[in-house]
């Protein structure tokens, strides 16, 4: 590695919008705090050491060089004296217990409850970001619990839970946390869902996948352009994660919000659709999902239905054969229909099932079988 001086590693650090400065006499002061406690810290995963002051960060692509007082483009990874650690281990922001349609998640498990927990921080700058007051913060700035890795897994046992999804913000940021609980989770027989970005390097999203069951994967936009000036996100990291969880068997559903004017074009959803075809597999689920206007994104109107039931159509004529609307509580492409025989087979309205009509993972009608975790 070619030598730097301090100077010059934060100013590239800064330049490549790998961090961002905080106090120099207040972070350090968090973090000794914190060790004193024993709260809310843990050294980090995947991480390279550079000098006695310096290190890399590996988590996810944007590999953040980070010195003392400067803080990870995520908000929640800081280095101490050569070491990295992350600052919400066992504090999340957000905890609730949801329909795992919420995630949304339509091929595992309809019907059940997820426990849902979330920590401050994201590693992308959507400015549709509808969990903006959480993702875009850091974890000084959010109200935060005490909750052990232990504790989650009580609680979603508690409150009768099927799985523990790790979602909201993004769970990448918060992964020790993550992979700790799940690791708990799946020795009591509760399920993982990841609800992410997919914005991870393949070394830990590899070992990640031995771990949870099903990801729902926010496929942004299929436009660089597009990627970078709305999200801050590169492509070509995210469709190798798609892959990679694919081949680590993880049940993979996908979702794309359609941004009026933005990523919107139908010959670009269309190349999306083919490119999920052929490399997830033409059963892998699609949520079109409609566009609210929120945090930076205000003066956008929402997404016209008409454009969601247009990208249906594209991607069901490019031969994927489970294909969603979201956000459209009631229309029709909230439900999952038989690809043999056509008939309803789960009925949704909103997060509520009306109706399920599998047999031990098939049509009822015609015997058809469907993809996904069904027990």
């Amino acid at each position: 590695m070619e030598t730097l001086t301090r100077r010059e590693f934060l100013k590239r650090s800064l330049s490549l919008g790998c961090g961002f400065l905080l106090s120099q006499y207040m972070i350090p002061s968090l973090i000794e705090a914190a060790i004193r406690e024993r709260k809310g810290i843990k050294v980090a995963r995947y991480w390279i050491k550079i000098d006695e002051e310096t290190v890399q960060c590996l988590l996810c692509p944007r590999k953040c060089i980070l010195m003392n007082g400067v803080r990870s483009f995520c908000r929640v990874r800081e280095p101490y004296k050569g070491t990295l650690y992350t600052l919400v281990y066992q504090t999340p922001c957000a905890v609730h217990v949801d329909p795992i349609e919420k995630k949304p998640i339509f091929h595992m498990l309809p019907g059940s409850k997820a426990f849902s927990i979330a920590t401050a921080g994201c590693n992308l700058r959507c400015k549709f970001c509808q969990n903006w007051q959480i993702s875009q913060s850091p974890p000084e700035k959010t109200e935060n619990y005490y909750l052990p890795c232990e504790e989650v897994v009580n609680l979603a046992l508690k409150y009768k839970c099927a799985s523990i999804a790790y979602t909201y913000s993004e769970p990448t940021v918060f992964y020790e946390y993550m992979l700790d609980t799940q690791k708990i989770a799946r020795s009591k027989g509760l399920k993982g869902i990841y609800v992410t970005a997919g914005y991870i390097n393949p070394e830990p999203a590899r070992e990640l996948s031995h771990y949870i069951d099903a990801a729902n994967v926010d496929l942004k936009g299929f436009n660089e352009k597009y990627l970078r000036e709305v999200c801050a996100q590169e492509l070509e990291p995210l469709l190798e994660t798609l892959k990679l969880l694919k081949r680590e068997g993880v049940w993979v559903e996908v979702t794309n919000l359609i941004v009026p004017t933005l990523n919107d074009d139908m010959d670009m959803i269309r190349k999306m659709c083919a490119w999920i075809k052929e490399n997830m597999g033409d059963e892998t689920p699609l949520h079109f999902s409609r566009f609210w206007p929120m945090y930076k994104l205000k003066n956008l109107p929402p997404t016209p239905v008409s454009t969601l039931e247009k990208a249906r159509a594209i991607a069901m004529e490019v031969g994927l054969k489970f294909v969603y609307i979201g956000n459209v509580p009631g229309h029709k492409g909230n439900n999952t229909y038989c690809p043999r025989c056509h008939r309803i087979l789960i009925q949704r309205i909103g997060y509520q099932i009306l109706q399920n009509n599998l047999k031990e993972g098939k049509c009822k009608y015609c015997g058809y079988p469907i993809p996904g975790v069904w027990e």
